[in-house]
């Protein structure tokens, strides 16, 4: 019988797995929308720069109109009409713009008159000073830096003999002076020289009434144009933003305005005192300055310090006319305008810097002048009409990330000091429940919408978990209590009010708090069983609800998604569980797990009340009242503010349901006055 001879296999090398490539999404290059809106801003830049004759009057006219808009109101609500109206502003404008160019060009005559006399004055202090120690100064720099060159630069010379001198070169001829003479100007090119310069001037403030009068005439037509053109999806609301942000600018240009002619005044008389000549030339000078940001009124100062130092024989004047200016400018700039204008303009430092490079580079010296309000209207654009939103980003001082932004930055970054240091700041205008529906719920589904992306590390979700605990933790001892009002100034360019984070607190019948309308089984320890989902912070929303509930009144008690997940329901100790809050920070759709969780939770706890949270308010279960039914759960609510709303109302109405049996039927109702919970928003209640 043959035998079978078995060959040994050559061994196989085990292969390597590849290592698996994290596909790293492209990153995100702009569009054709990005480019076109490129595109557009270079366009409308290179029209401004070319078109500069024609837009700076226009600019000055709509700026005009703001400033003379609350005068012709007042002269409208003293039933003068429209036309007169106008008329009667343009006249007090033009009566002020005259007045204030002749009283410069008679000081302007008067101190032309007096040069020589202070030509005279400027020859002897220099002269002492030349006799003086520091005209020594450049004679001895002089003779140190001969001294210098001379031992660097020349060789030895050698030793000369008498009988080695050479004979003298002749002297060269001097050249001949040439004097060129300009035949003398006829009397047309003197008052083409003349008259030329001024006409331009002249022309434009002629463009810029011109302009002014049909704006104000059709200053509602202009308003509706606006709107259709920014925000004709929602009228009413652009509607209000358009009035808002003309009447704050309007107030925010008379009060500019104001503030820089009480300072020019106050500058007009101090160099009066002081006997500088033309005090009011250098005062209206001052005003017309001082819109020039941060350099404007040390531009000011340099002309009058310079005629003082021309016109008195020692310094005296010089150093009272700095003084002046020294003392004064930082008075007004940092105390008196801040109480005037309240904490803030509503333009970051920075972008009032490079508004003053980019319009003075744009349209020159008026460019200047117009720069801070010009770049104010265009960041009031930029909070009223969303399309230039980027504006207020780039030129506004508010911060650029919202509270719950920065919330989320602080857990990313792992930071939960300065975490409560910014909720204790917006805890000083608000409840904790406004706190942690408006910026810490926000927060977390920022994060966990990350954390749904799978773009958040292991490291990163705990550092999150870890700072809201701590947040929360940090604020148990907080009230949730509606602070005072208190009364505060808006910045001039602040939104409308209706923009900004509500104030809200669980409302509560005023003649007895909650504690005393409910019963001693909703007051212990557990009584309301706050679920958490089975995201990974769906336990810190739990918890910020139960430390809520606890505050007011009703027993609360924390449980994590395993305690009742179908290995765990079991053992679940259900004793003195009156109702169930399931928080749920992210349910992805179709939410069939919450289903097999009720029906768990029903079959557990029989009779219970559930209450589901579902956080972010478009979900689908919200809005689709069939799967609703499916899902099975009493209440749908999407803040933590509603959640306790609704908790404080089935314990009050389980509460007096007890106490009050059902009547007979021959003693009359009995009725109870329950809670009403203000909406803020979708949400359902059981049938009656």
């Amino acid at each position: 019988m043959p035998r079978l001879i078995e060959t040994p296999m050559p061994l196989q090398p085990t292969p390597t797995p590849e290592p698996q490539q994290t596909e790293v999404p492209p990153p995100n290059l702009p569009g054709i929308h990005g480019l076109l809106t490129l595109a557009v801003a270079v366009v409308v830049l290179t029209a401004l720069y070319v078109g500069r004759e024609v837009f700076l009057p226009m600019t000055l006219a709509i700026l005009l109109a703001f400033v003379i808009a609350p005068f012709m109101e007042l002269l409208r609500r003293w039933h003068l009409g429209r036309v007169p109206s106008v008329v009667l502003s343009m006249l007090v404008v033009m009566g002020i713009l005259g007045s204030l160019g002749s009283v410069i060009g008679y000081q302007l005559a008067g101190l032309a008159s007096d040069l020589p006399t202070y030509q005279v004055t400027v020859k002897q202090k220099m002269a002492s000073l030349h006799d003086g120690a520091l005209g020594r100064i450049p004679e001895m720099i002089r003779r140190i830096g001969n001294e210098l060159e001379r031992a660097t630069t020349e060789p030895a010379k050698p030793a000369e003999t008498p009988d080695a001198q050479a004979p003298a070169a002749p002297p060269e001829p001097a050249p001949l002076p040439v004097e060129v003479h300009e035949p003398d100007a006829t009397p047309l090119e003197l008052a083409q020289n003349i008259l030329l310069p001024a006409i331009k001037p002249l022309a434009t403030m002629g463009i810029v009434l011109v302009v002014l009068i049909f704006i104000l005439l059709q200053r509602e037509d202009l308003r509706d144009r606006m709107i259709r053109l920014f925000g004709s999806s929602d009228l009413h609301r652009t509607t209000v933003a358009m009035d808002d942000a003309a009447r704050r600018l309007s107030r925010y240009f008379l009060m500019q305005l104001g503030l820089n002619a009480s300072f020019g005044l106050f500058i007009a008389v101090g160099l009066w005192a002081i006997g500088v000549p033309s005090p009011i030339l250098w005062g209206i000078f001052t005003m017309l300055m001082r819109f020039v940001p941060y350099i404007g009124s040390i531009i000011a100062a340099i002309l009058p310090a310079a005629l003082a130092a021309a016109v008195d024989p020692g310094w005296n004047m010089l150093i009272l006319t700095l003084a002046l200016f020294l003392i004064s400018e930082p008075i007004m700039g940092h105390l008196i305008e801040p109480l005037v204008y309240g904490q803030s303009t509503g333009l970051s430092p920075f972008s009032v810097v490079v508004a003053a490079i980019f319009w003075t580079w744009l349209w020159g010296p008026i460019g200047l002048l117009i720069a801070t309000p010009l770049t104010l209207c265009l960041v009031v654009l930029g909070r009223h009409v969303e399309r230039l939103e980027f504006l207020d980003v780039l030129l506004g001082d508010r911060p650029a990330l919202t509270p719950a932004e920065n919330l989320y930055q602080r857990m990313l970054a792992g930071d939960p000091d300065e975490a409560l240091e910014s909720a204790e700041l917006l805890l000083k205008d608000r409840s904790l429940t406004s706190y942690y529906d408006e910026v810490a719920l926000a927060g977390l589904q920022l994060a966990a919408n990350d954390a749904s992306r799978g773009v958040l590390t292991g490291g990163q979700l705990d550092r999150v978990k870890g700072v809201i605990d701590a947040l929360v933790a940090d604020l148990s001892a907080h009230e949730d209590v509606e602070p005072e009002p208190q009364e505060t100034k808006d910045e001039p360019v602040a939104p409308p009010q209706n923009a900004k984070p509500d104030i809200k607190q669980p409302a509560v019948a005023p003649e007895a708090s909650a504690s005393d309308r409910i019963g001693e089984k909703w007051k212990a320890s557990g009584a309301v069983m706050c679920l958490a989902g089975r995201g990974p912070l769906d336990e810190a929303a739990s918890e910020m609800l139960g430390q809520l509930l606890q505050k007011h009144g009703l027993g609360s008690q924390v449980v994590p998604y395993s305690s009742v997940s179908r290995s765990g329901i079991g053992a679940l100790d259900a004793t003195g569980i009156q109702m169930i809050c399931i928080s749920y920070l992210e349910i992805s759709g179709t939410p069939a797990h919450l289903r097999y969780l009720l029906r768990r939770l029903r079959k557990r706890l029989p009779g219970v009340t559930i209450l589901v949270g579902l956080w972010p308010a478009e979900e689908a279960i919200l809005k689709d009242e069939a799967l609703r039914a499916v899902v099975g759960a009493d209440y749908y609510v999407t803040t933590l503010r509603e959640a306790v709303v609704r908790s404080l109302e089935v314990a009050t109405k389980q509460t007096q349901s007890a106490e009050n049996p059902a009547p007979s039927p021959s003693e009359p109702p009995v009725k109870v006055r329950m809670l009403q919970a203000v909406p803020s928003g979708p949400s359902t209640a059981p049938a009656e």
